[in-house]
């Protein structure tokens, strides 16, 4: 069984402390995703674990030894590296650069036996390069050329696989199988992997653990659910996002939301009606706009839910999979009361939360505008046998608004802002939004996304 601890690893180059007090125990079968922002010290680290950085500080342990007391070779038959730049200068065919990965296994003048090709071939084929074989490995694509590369750490036979962001220069097919590959080593052979990603959905799709690294320290360490959570996210990289459960891969996955920089204040507020994932885009909008936002009635584990609550946005809220109550009914009524506007998106609408258009009616009854984006027919999204479309004709005929798509009702909202004479115009977020519009309609393949 083979088992390999990090204790108290401090690195440095020259003066410059980079990395410091990482501690990790991994065993056979464990596949970490080690992740962070750049500079923060994660090829560092496999520096130091493949030894080619000596830690200042602690000690690496393969199988209960210090890697840096053990012979390079005997390193070499337990652990496989694939390095960030591999740069090869000579045109060595493929099959040469993957029986290089043979070396350790052969003394020093013996050539390569029946076995070394049968392995080569193995992995060659698993890696989907064996076609590359006789084709030197510098008029190979980037994609090939890092194929190969694995292959010929793969032909080591290690016990431990160090990958130094494996997936750069692969596009989303190679990268997949890749990524099943190694997650198929680790558990058909027992291998242990420690890879580099930028990709924080493959992280959490392939990992069985993650090490998340800020300014050269563990910021978090453990299981996939501990370290990728969206205030862990927000704290090392700086982004707001949105960590769910993925119902088809029972993975967790990652929306991250564009950072920008907010409007000042505006003297208005919006409430927002929404639900399954179609006011995420919206209440990000609104805020960066300056607009004070509300929204509800939504239900606790609805993806605009969660969205509210990770950008401190209130919310009329309402058990999981629970009617819309009398009491929400007031607590959101409430929050319209105070609303200059109320915005009805493309959601849809059952029995549980049809109640939310009552109360958009009742807006319209005290003289507070309603806007509804009508991108999504009413008919493709009632399942109420009628009542959510019956509801929308009368706030038609009460004179809601309704526009095509989000872009239509930033117009709008401009036009009523307008009229409305507050203090601030729309800033050039809105005219980036319009400009968007304008592109979208001279081309169709241009669009904008929202979850539905």
């Amino acid at each position: 069984m083979v088992t390999l601890n990090i204790n108290g690893v401090e690195c440095r180059y020259g003066s410059i402390k980079i990395l410091e007090g990482v501690n990790l125990s991994l065993k056979e079968g464990d596949l970490v995703g080690i992740l962070g922002p750049n500079g923060s010290g994660k090829s560092t680290l496999l520096k130091s674990i493949s030894r080619t950085l000596k830690p200042h500080k602690g000690t690496i342990l393969l199988n209960e030894k210090d890697i840096y007391s053990l012979k390079s070779i005997d390193v070499a038959k337990q652990m496989g590296v694939v390095p960030q730049d591999n740069v090869i200068s000579f045109a060595f065919t493929a099959l040469e650069v993957v029986l290089m990965g043979r070396s350790p296994h052969l003394s020093r003048f013996q050539m390569e036996t029946a076995n070394d090709m049968a392995i080569a071939h193995k992995v060659m084929s698993l890696t989907n390069t064996w076609h590359l074989a006789a084709r030197p490995v510098n008029e190979l694509s980037g994609g090939e050329r890092q194929r190969v590369i694995i292959a010929r750490a793969l032909a080591q036979e290690p016990k431990v696989l160090l990958l130094d962001e494996p997936l750069t220069y692969l596009d989303i097919v190679n990268q997949l199988e890749i990524m099943d590959l190694v997650k198929s080593l680790c558990i058909k052979e027992g291998i242990i992997v420690m890879t580099v990603v930028h990709d924080l959905n493959l992280a959490a799709r392939y990992c069985s653990e993650a090490l998340l690294l800020k300014n050269g320290k563990v910021f978090a360490a453990g299981s996939l659910d501990h370290v990728l959570t969206s205030e862990n996210i927000k704290s090392v990289f700086q982004v707001d996002a949105i960590v769910k459960k993925n119902a088809v891969t029972n993975s967790l996955y990652v929306i991250p939301l564009s950072p920008s920089k907010p409007s000042p204040p505006k003297n208005c507020a919006i409430h927002l009606i929404c639900g399954a994932g179609t006011g995420t885009e919206l209440m990000k909008i609104f805020l960066d706009e300056g607009y004070n936002v509300t929204a509800g009635v939504l239900n606790v584990l609805d993806t605009d839910f969660e969205t509210a609550q990770l950008l401190n946005i209130q919310v009329a809220s309402e058990a999981p999979f629970s009617p819309v109550t009398e009491r929400t009914v007031k607590t959101n009524l409430a929050m319209i009361s105070k609303a200059n506007f109320v915005v009805i998106s493309s959601v849809p609408f059952g029995y549980g939360n049809l109640p939310n258009l009552i109360a958009a009616k009742e807006a319209l009854n005290r003289g507070i505008p309603v806007m509804v984006i009508d991108q999504v027919p009413i008919e493709n999204r009632d399942f109420t046998g009628g009542h959510a479309k019956a509801l929308m004709e009368e706030l038609k005929s009460l004179g809601a608004v309704f526009v095509k798509n989000q872009y239509e009702l930033l117009t709008k909202l401009n036009i009523s802002l307008e009229k409305t004479k507050l203090p601030e115009e729309l800033s050039s977020t809105i005219a980036g939004h319009l400009k968007d519009l304008t592109l979208q309609e001279k081309n169709p393949t241009v669009r904008g996304s929202t979850e539905k």
